[in-house]
């Protein structure tokens, strides 16, 4: 397997995802490498040379998986999108656009799949540890 295709994904997500390796590992175990290799390259042609540019790609990724319910492809692109530099208001305007397309329950889980990723990423305990010394300065 190329290793230059493989490190799309560290650059992207942080690390390569299990179903990538499952693939990788099928595909050497029944000789198939090349179809692999034509999938991740079609991969990045489409994601890592995409005209949008990361960002806009990653977010709009995410809203369409959200769209149609994938929710656990959603959730790494949704990582994609804060590693790509989006915005805690750009992945809110995707969660409230999903609820346009796909209805409330779009909506909840963009607002789910957003939330566990500020949450990782630790803006939420700051967004909270601001708010909290925002009441305390008010008392």
């Amino acid at each position: 397997m190329d290793t230059k295709l493989l490190e799309h994904y560290r650059t992207l997500l942080g690390f390569i995802p299990e179903n990538i390796r499952r693939r990788i590992t099928l595909a050497e175990l029944t000789g198939q490498e090349e179809s692999v290799e034509a999938v991740e390259h079609m991969r990045e042609i489409l994601i890592h040379n995409n005209p949008l540019g990361a960002k806009i790609q990653q977010l709009v990724h995410f809203a369409m998986l959200v769209a149609i319910g994938e929710t656990e492809p959603a959730r790494l692109h949704v990582r994609g999108a804060l590693r790509a530099g989006a915005t805690p208001g750009d992945l809110y305007g995707v969660c409230e656009t999903a609820a346009i397309v796909g209805g409330m329950p779009a909506f909840s889980i963009a607002v789910d799949l957003v939330y566990e990723a500020l949450d990782e990423s630790g803006l939420i305990a700051h967004a909270s540890n601001a708010k909290e010394g925002e009441t305390h300065s008010e008392v």
